[in-house]
């Protein structure tokens, strides 16, 4: 299982989250059979509301889930059909989501429940 967390630094376990997924500075990627931190750019952080396209700095990492604080309804369905599942978090430490990921404490983020506005979380 690889988990994607959107993060403003490249602290690896220690990386603080990003509020907005695709405006997320880097991707960081937990293997947890592998027990390894990965760091990706995100080079598309910069565009225009609702255009966010986060599956071009993911294509070839095999992710199967995003776990964030909220991302709208275009991010979610663009990862949704690319097979990979969305999770919400209230953490700041990417440690921390990645425990709670492993204890099945994060609620699965669906159409209902997704961002409508830049102020939702």
């Amino acid at each position: 299982m690889r988990i994607c967390i959107p993060t403003t630094d490249n602290e690896k376990q220690l990386s603080h989250v990003c509020d907005h997924f695709g405006s997320a500075p880097y991707f960081t990627i937990y293997d947890f059979e592998a027990d390894v931190y990965e760091t990706v750019n995100n080079t598309g952080r910069d565009h225009e509301h609702g255009m966010c396209n986060p599956m071009n700095n993911l294509v070839g990492k095999n992710i199967d889930a995003v776990i964030c604080r909220g991302l709208g309804q275009g991010a979610l369905q663009k990862l949704n059909a690319g097979g990979i599942k969305v999770f919400g978090t209230d953490q700041s430490i990417v440690k921390d989501i990645v425990d709670g990921f492993a204890e099945n404490k994060l609620e699965e983020i669906d159409p209902e429940n997704a961002c409508q506005n830049h102020n939702c979380h």
